[in-house]
């Protein structure tokens, strides 16, 4: 009792969660099963993908990583009460302000002066032309939408199939030392009767499968949309900006990062004056969540466009297989 009981004080202790720890729950997912029901490409999408998006998901909540997703500073509100507001209602960045200096141009990427002085013309630009991020409380709940939008098209299959491929094999996947005995020839005769019988029978089962297939495919796609309406329509040239990047000047480069995730915004709060009239407090807010959604969404580009392109091959391949039979 003595010597375990330090440990079982340290597994107790929430600091003392390892990022191991954290995720290691979503290592069933990715095992390998006796019984496939489905091809490599298929399980790309219901296990490695579902599971990519559920640890991206429970990423958002580890505040014990990345401290809390908002923290703001500002004169003459309570912190608590502009921290919460901002947390409500977003806040927003200037696209004016994300190229030049840092620290002589602009404060930080996208935060400046609002209304604004255009250093080019110099005059005073109006609101309106900013960038609002109101996205990012919802962003857990959209990973683990869409997760489970990965796992429908195996659901549906899993329910069709019906178990008939663990029936086929009989048994004749486990390890056995005498693999010649004569039970083992009589199950695997009785496997080739079935097939012989059946031959061109189970074409509606092959559909369904192929069916499936297809709503992998029409899955990523929506899936890129939906991410790209989500982000205001910069998240399908999300990964190529960011590649594009390092071969332009420092001074001209608009990072994509610091445009969609912004470590760094403004918010601004209204309220009565003594007087009765509306005062104005603008104040900054830091972001540290954006740290690990900046990388998650560039993984997330990359993966679902290749994702996207070898599911578009296989099914053309179908396609092709199901129209001309010779192949």
């Amino acid at each position: 009792r003595s010597t375990l009981f330090p440990y079982t004080t340290l597994f107790r202790s929430p600091a003392s969660i390892t990022m191991l720890g954290y995720l290691g729950g979503f290592k069933g997912f990715v095992q390998f099963k006796k019984c496939l029901i489905d091809n490599t490409t298929f399980r790309l999408h219901y296990q490695y993908t579902f599971a990519l998006l559920c640890m991206a998901s429970l990423l958002q909540t580890a505040k014990q990583y990345f401290g809390d997703p908002i923290d703001c500073i500002v004169d003459g509100v309570p912190g608590s009460v502009f921290k919460t507001y901002c947390w409500i209602h977003g806040t927003f960045t200037l696209p004016s302000q994300l190229t030049g200096r840092q620290g002589r141009d602009y404060a930080h990427p996208g935060v400046g002066p609002y209304p604004r002085v255009d250093r080019d013309v110099l005059e005073v630009t109006p609101e309106g032309d900013e960038i609002r991020h109101a996205w990012y409380q919802w962003v857990v709940f959209v990973l683990f939408f869409q997760a489970l939008l990965c796992y429908i098209p195996h659901f549906l299959w899993k329910t069709w199939e019906g178990g008939k491929l663990s029936m086929l094999l009989n048994g004749l996947d486990t390890q056995t030392l005498s693999y010649d005995s004569e039970s083992t020839k009589d199950r695997r005769s009785v496997v080739v009767n079935y097939v012989m019988r059946n031959l061109r029978t189970h074409n509606f089962y092959v559909y369904k499968f192929i069916f499936c297939e297809f709503l992998n495919l029409v899955n990523i796609i929506g899936q890129m949309y939906l991410m790209d309406d989500f982000f205001g329509g910069q998240f399908t040239t999300y990964g190529a900006e960011v590649v594009a990047l390092t071969g332009q000047p420092m001074e001209k480069r608009v990072d994509p990062m610091a445009k969609v995730f912004p470590k760094m915004s403004k918010c601004t709060f209204h309220r009565y004056g003594p007087s009765g009239t509306i005062v104005n407090h603008d104040g900054l807010c830091i972001l540290p969540i954006n740290i690990i959604n900046e990388k998650i969404y560039v993984f997330l580009w990359f993966w679902f466009v290749i994702l996207a392109i070898v599911t578009a091959i296989l099914v053309l391949y179908r396609a092709a297989t199901c129209a001309m039979p010779q192949l």
